[in-house]
């Protein structure tokens, strides 16, 4: 997912992380300046639903203008990605650890 606050942000002439939270205060949304200051500086790793509904209120606009799917993303991900391998080759899909075929290695005490 792609984070559009600054964009949706940009569209009503806010610049700065004050001027959002100003714009929050006015809808009944009181987060701290530090959060408001996380949601602008990068994407975040969850967002409240209450708090969605009120960043939409306060910025005049929908979640999908704040949330935009990327497609290529997702493409590549179901695809499988391909890797380099020892030796130069590529390998198709994720790299996954493969068991010693000598069993488990077992410690030694020192002599």
């Amino acid at each position: 997912m792609k984070w559009n606050l600054r964009w949706v942000a940009a569209r009503q002439d806010i610049w700065r992380p004050t001027d959002l939270l100003a714009a929050f205060r006015r809808v009944g949304f009181n987060p701290s300046l530090s959060k408001v200051s996380a949601l602008w500086g990068g994407t975040p790793v969850t967002v409240r639903l209450e708090d969605l509904d009120l960043i939409c209120q306060a910025l005049g606009c929908t979640v999908a203008d704040l949330l935009e799917a990327e497609p290529a993303a997702a493409a590549a991900a179901e695809e499988g990605e391909t890797r380099a391998v020892a030796g130069g080759e590529r390998a198709p899909g994720p790299v996954r650890p493969v068991p010693r075929g000598d069993g488990p290695r077992r410690l030694q005490p020192p002599n």
